[in-house]
């Protein structure tokens, strides 16, 4: 309108630009409509933040299976969360079912107090976290009791066949690869299962127990199955987290030889280096977002 006000007439170019300018008005809102995963608790937008967070949401949506591995802070979990409770909210599945292994207790739950729920709850915290992000408190364990939402360690999934489930296993670093089998063929109809892992944060006593690389490598080249690596570009809690992962990249791995603490402080300080150098990057481009996608594989 101003433009006419100001020409007190229109061309064909002029009216040509007003209707493209509107269009890519409306794909930019459609595109940050299409971004938000869920409407948390106290109006909070939850969507991917980052270019393998945006990946994740796409290969949920086309594939029935998704590793998602990568470091720690990277939103993995707390993304494939979201999409379990925007699944269940629009009806495309009936439960969320979230697990994970329980290896930090180890033999030590013997001798804690309470029932076994109150054995392992402090160790299915992050869950539950996540969970209480998206949904109020009270509708969160009226949930639970009804069995819609079900949090358990990942021996319990032994012997069950889950069906129209959202279904989530998390620090899949911790299983070997025979759990991984259990796990991964209690897939039902119309389920979607979501791995991740982080294979640089390896808690099991023999690090070689770890079976999730194998598992990646064995399934690779199978149709509707997807993965995505994140790295600490990704990286969205504190901006000192990201160096320090990046620095502790530089350490020799769990039975490896180590170098000496000169070679490996130089390698450290080279790591945290190049952290610093690619934030540095990121904030001279002007850009809020992420490096492109380290990886994906589809098979």
């Amino acid at each position: 309108m101003s433009l006419y006000e100001k020409r007190q007439h229109l061309t064909r170019e002029s009216i040509l630009s007003i209707l493209n300018a509107a269009v890519q008005d409306t794909d930019h809102q459609k595109t940050d409509a299409d971004n938000i995963l869920v409407y948390g608790n106290n109006g909070a937008l939850i969507k991917a933040k980052t270019k393998n967070q945006e990946l994740l949401v796409k290969c949920y949506q086309e594939h029935d299976l998704v590793f998602a591995e990568g470091p720690a802070g990277t939103g993995k979990t707390y993304t494939a969360i979201a999409l379990a409770v925007r699944a269940w909210k629009n009806k495309e599945v009936r439960r969320i079912i979230l697990t994970r292994p329980a290896v930090e207790a180890g033999e030590q739950l013997g001798f804690l107090p309470g029932d076994m729920k109150e054995k392992l709850d402090p160790y299915l915290q992050p869950l539950y976290d996540a969970l209480r992000d998206m949904i109020p408190a009270k509708r969160l364990e009226s949930l639970m009791e009804e069995g819609i939402v079900q949090i358990a360690p990942l021996a319990y999934m032994r012997g069950r066949t889950l069906d129209h489930a959202c279904v989530i296993l998390d620090e899949a670093q911790n299983t070997s690869l025979s759990q991984l089998k259990m796990f991964l063929t209690r897939m039902g109809k119309d389920a979607k299962f979501i791995i991740t892992g982080d294979t640089s944060q390896i808690d099991l006593v023999r690090k070689s127990d770890s079976g999730l690389s194998q598992c990646m490598d064995l399934l690779r080249d199978i149709k509707g199955i997807a993965f995505v690596r994140f790295d600490t570009g990704d990286i969205i809690r504190h901006p000192l987290v990201r160096k320090i992962v990046a620095a502790f990249s530089g350490l020799p791995a769990s039975g490896s030889t180590a170098p000496s603490p000169k070679t490996s402080t130089k390698a450290s300080k080279a790591a945290a280096s190049k952290a610093t150098a690619s934030e540095s990057a990121t904030k001279t481009s002007g850009s809020g977002t992420s490096p492109a996608p380290a990886s994906q594989e589809i098979g």
